[in-house]
C-alpha cells in the first residue's frame, strides 16, 4: 500500500500510522492507536520492575577482641538478614595496634562462617582490605515449594475399590497467653 493510502486509511479510524520495520524492503508500518501502545508497554515495564528482588547487602562489623555477648547479638543480626534474603558482609575493624594481632579477627570470622553454614553460603572469602577483614555471605537459595496432594476422590460404589480411610485430625497447638 502507498504511504499516503495508509496515512488517509489510518485518518479515518483516528488512528496512528506507525513504522515497525523501517529497514525492511518496503517498509512495514501498522496502523494503531500509539498513545495506547506507549501506555501499555510502560504498563508492562513497571509490573516487571515490581515483580523482581533487588539484592541488599548488610553489614555487620565486629572488633578483634569482641565480647561473647555482642558476637551472638550481632551472629543473630546476620541470621536475620539472610533469611530475609539479604546478602551480609561480616566485617573486623582492626585499630592502632590491633594490626599486629590479624590472627584474631580471622578466628571472630573464620567462627562466623561456620555458624552461618546453614544459613548462607561464603561468596568471598575472609581477606584483607586494608585495615578492614571482610567476608561475604550470600543467602542459601530456597527449594521451590512443592505443590500438596491433592486426595484421591472416592471410587463409585460397586467398583470393587475399598472406600479411603479418614485422615487422622491435626493436633492443636497449645493456647498462648498474651
Amino acid at each position: 500500500m502507498q504511504p499516503f493510502e495508509a496515512l488517509k486509511k489510518a485518518r479515518e479510524q483516528s488512528l496512528d500510522l506507525v513504522e515497525i520495520a523501517p529497514t525492511a524492503q518496503p517498509p512495514v508500518c501498522k496502523i494503531m492507536d500509539y498513545g495506547k501502545f506507549l501506555y501499555q508497554q510502560n504498563k508492562r515495564a513497571h509490573d516487571a520492575k515490581k515483580h523482581q528482588h533487588s539484592i541488599v547487602v548488610k553489614e555487620v562489623k565486629f572488633r578483634p577482641n569482641v565480647d561473647e555477648h555482642d558476637y551472638e547479638f550481632k551472629k543473630n543480626h546476620a541470621i536475620r538478614f539472610l533469611e530475609q534474603g539479604d546478602k551480609v558482609k561480616a566485617v573486623v575493624e582492626f585499630r592502632g595496634r590491633e594490626m599486629t594481632h590479624q590472627e584474631l579477627g580471622r578466628e571472630v570470622l573464620s567462627r562466623l562462617v561456620t555458624e552461618l553454614v546453614s544459613y548462607g553460603a561464603v561468596e568471598n572469602r575472609p581477606r584483607m582490605e586494608g585495615r578492614f577483614f571482610v567476608a561475604i555471605i550470600a543467602p542459601l537459595k530456597k527449594a521451590p515449594a512443592k505443590p500438596a496432594k491433592q486426595p484421591k476422590a472416592a471410587a463409585p460404589a460397586g467398583s470393587g475399590a475399598a472406600p479411603a480411610a479418614p485422615a487422622p485430625p491435626a493436633p492443636e497447638a497449645p493456647a498462648q497467653n498474651s
